[in-house]
């Protein structure tokens, strides 16, 4: 135990830091927002003075001068705070990334360390292996059983000449001779075409007068 300075300050987060700092950025917030409040009040005091008190607007100019000088200071420490939490924030992202890479190597680590490359390739002897015997008993089902085992080929060839052998022989028997025939002599008269009386036109024009008589 410390007995001078009490107890040991617990570690720092980057989530207490950056808390603290946005805390401490608004409290600034703040008293820049009163500062430049005082320094407008006596920029007032120095215009209505300014012909009429010469020290009171001199004075209030001088305080407006001190208030300035103070939000320039609070400006410059937001700006620090500001650069300052950024960095935390990005070196926190940092460290979370690094993080869930070094879990991620941890896992790949786990997972090949049942595995290695003679494991690996023995497997792959196992399944090439058990993949010819597959293909292997898939040829010996599908071959037909009892199909051309104990025949004889000769004797195949032999009873095929003696099947075309005969089928030439029915063929030839079944061939007639040529018979010649006459030529084709029409049987029917030509067709008697009457010939066309063409009427003139005068006639037609009787004709046409009849009737409307005859109506």
């Amino acid at each position: 135990m410390n007995l001078f300075f009490g107890k040991a300050k617990s570690k720092t987060t980057a989530k207490d830091a950056i808390y603290k700092l946005r805390e401490t950025l608004g409290m600034l917030e703040k008293r820049q927002t009163f500062l430049e409040t005082k320094a407008e009040n006596e920029l007032k005091i120095a215009r209505l003075n300014a012909t009429k008190n010469r020290r009171v607007a001199l004075m209030a100019l001088k305080r407006k001068k001190a208030y300035e000088s103070n939000i320039e200071k609070i400006n410059g420490a937001r700006m620090t705070i500001e650069t300052q939490m950024m960095a935390i924030e990005n070196a926190n992202v940092n460290l979370e990334t690094m993080g869930a890479m070094r879990a991620g190597a941890e896992a790949m680590k786990n997972i090949h360390g049942s595995m290695d490359i003679d494991k690996v390739d023995a497997t792959m002897d196992d399944i090439r292996d058990q993949m010819d015997v597959a293909n292997e008993i898939s040829e010996a089902i599908s071959r037909p059983v009892g199909m051309g085992e104990d025949l004889d080929e000769d004797d195949l060839l032999n009873e095929l000449e003696e099947l075309e052998q005969e089928e030439l022989d029915a063929k030839m028997l079944e061939t007639p001779s040529p018979v010649v025939s006459a030529p084709n002599v029409p049987n029917s008269k030509p067709a008697y075409k009457q010939p066309v009386v063409e009427e003139d036109d005068e006639e037609a024009e009787l004709r046409a007068l009849q009737a409307s008589i005859a109506m």
